[in-house]
Formats: structure tokens, C-alpha cells, sequence
């Protein structure tokens, strides 16, 4: 096994987990709001998406569609970034701008995968002289020439996810110490919610570097 598929194996591994808690919360959670409901299932999408994507059953998200609904979820958290509390707007919205990027990367790496297959696609039809079968032979990963521009978009949300990652998970080492105690039990989700947004966070500002 390869050093990038090793890499591929444990976000798949870390993905699925979070997957599988974020799924968790939505079934059990039933008395929570019907927006924090949907951000949930947005990031179990997300994440279930991220988990499949290196592997060859990931094709499909090399498609318009999986590029659209991306979109669509990277606009839903700044636009209903509007709560009844006495917070701000920018507030409000920089607080959910850590998700919108996610979705954002999450659809600028299928739209890559996207532009990788068609490349590959072309390119077999320019060696064979004609049309190729829809699944050619060999490694599944397409890695087509990135534009500067390209680069610095990716570098962009990296590093906006990595800043997401070390703020989220940065928050959680105080309630970590031994000589912490947790006095409710809503502290323990809020431990979890903070643990997961930055491995996510941390995950997708990885693979956003991994060929897919």
C-alpha cells in the first residue's frame, strides 16, 4: 500500500466516524431546531461524500449534480446565519463561515475530480482514435494539470479550514486537563460538537491536496 493511499485509508476511517456520529445526533436530537437539524445532515452528507471519494465507488461524485448540491449547502450557512438572539449579523455569519467553507472545498474537489475525468476521458479518446468505455482501465485517480489560479484557490480554503481546525479543536484542550471537571452533560456534546468540527475541518483541508 502507498503512502497516499495510507493517507486515504485513514480519512476514509475518520470521515465514516464522523459520519456515523452525525447521523447519531440527527436521530436522536429530535427536540433540536429544525436549522441545527440540517446542518447536521449537510455535514453527515458531507462527510459520508469525503469518506467515499478517493476510492473508485467515489466516481460519482465527478458529476454536475453532487457540484450543485455542494454549492447550495456552502450557501445555506451564511444565509441562515439569522437567529432570534441578541447576536450580531457579521457575528452571526463568521461563526458559519467555517461550514460554508467545507461545502465550498468539498464542491471546488468534486469540480476538480469533475475536470480530471473529462481530461482523462479526452485523453483516451485521443490515443484510441475514437470514443473510450466509461470505466478505462487502470488507477481511477485523474490528476489533470492545475492552473495557478486553481492552486490558489485550493490553497485558499486550506487554509481557511486549517485555521478552522486549530480553532476548534485549540478550544477543546482546556476541557481536556484532568483537573477539569465537566459539570453538565450538555458540556460533553459541546466537547464532541468542538472535536468533530475541527477533524472535519482538518480532514478536508488535507484531501483537498490528495489526488482523487
Amino acid at each position: 500500500m502507498s503512502a497516499v493511499d495510507t493517507v486515504h485509508c485513514l480519512m476514509t476511517v475518520l470521515f465514516t466516524a464522523a459520519a456515523i456520529h452525525l447521523v447519531r445526533w440527527f436521530v436522536v436530537s429530535r427536540d433540536a431546531g429544525w436549522r441545527e437539524r440540517v446542518d447536521h445532515l449537510l455535514h453527515a452528507v458531507m462527510a459520508l461524500a469525503m469518506a467515499v471519494m478517493p476510492w473508485h465507488w467515489g466516481e460519482w461524485l465527478s458529476h454536475p449534480a453532487p457540484i450543485v448540491f455542494f454549492l447550495t449547502a456552502a450557501l445555506w450557512f451564511p444565509l441562515t446565519a439569522v437567529r432570534r438572539r441578541r447576536v450580531s449579523l457579521m457575528r452571526a455569519v463568521a461563526g458559519r463561515l467555517p461550514s460554508a467553507a467545507g461545502m465550498s472545498a468539498m464542491a471546488w474537489m468534486t469540480w476538480m475530480a469533475w475536470q480530471g475525468h473529462a481530461a482523462a476521458r479526452a485523453s483516451h479518446e485521443i490515443v484510441a482514435g475514437g470514443p473510450t468505455l466509461a470505466h478505462p482501465v487502470g488507477d481511477h485517480r485523474h490528476v489533470a494539470p492545475v492552473s495557478d489560479p486553481a492552486q490558489a484557490v485550493t490553497a485558499t480554503l486550506a487554509l481557511i479550514l486549517l485555521a478552522s481546525a486549530l480553532a476548534w479543536l485549540i478550544r477543546i484542550m482546556p476541557d481536556l486537563r484532568a483537573d477539569v471537571a465537566l459539570p453538565q452533560a450538555c458540556d460533553d456534546d459541546d466537547l464532541y460538537r468542538r472535536f468533530w468540527h475541527g477533524a472535519m475541518a482538518l480532514g478536508t483541508a488535507i484531501m483537498l491536496f490528495m489526488p482523487h
